[in-house]
């Protein structure tokens, strides 16, 4: 599978089951079905991408836009994906997609221990901005909230 053959579409309502798959192999708190089906039919700030492999939807990653600051909602791969590069283009297709809607800046938060993520997001330029405490419901880990600018971008 190269990296060639990766495809970033907006997600459409038919994807969601796709999408809750990752979500649910992804994180310990998923979101449910019907908030992503609110989210790409109803959120007229949101914007959801999906990484498509050989017509398999194995990521995705949601942005909300208010004024000029988006935010990284979520973003995933699915687990047997992962390390072959997929999350950063699918991240820097976002980026590009935040700054085209008229985005300045853009946030995400992380867990203080998701280190890979955390690399991730410094290579792509993202600085440190400030902890939530107790962020995370499941086991109140902090959130380390990271922030960059999009005129580079």
């Amino acid at each position: 599978m190269g990296k060639s053959e990766l495809k970033i579409r907006g997600m459409r309502v038919e994807d969601i089951d796709s999408v809750y798959e990752i979500e649910t192999k992804s994180f310990k708190s998923p979101w449910n079905k019907e908030s992503f089906y609110n989210e790409v039919a109803h959120n007229l700030f949101a914007t959801y991408l999906v990484a498509e492999n050989e017509q398999r939807v194995i990521g995705y990653c949601g942005i909300w836009l208010i004024v000029d600051e988006a935010q990284i909602t979520n973003i995933a791969i699915l687990p047997e994906y992962r390390g072959n590069g997929y999350g950063e283009i699918l991240l820097r297709k976002a980026m590009k997609e935040a700054k085209k809607r008229g985005a300045k800046q853009l946030s995400l938060e992380v867990r203080v221990s998701n280190y890979p993520a955390q690399s991730l997001y410094r290579k792509l330029g993202f600085q440190p901005g400030g902890i939530r405490k107790q962020y995370y419901t499941d086991n109140l880990e902090d959130a380390l909230v990271m922030w960059v600018m999009l005129n580079g971008v």
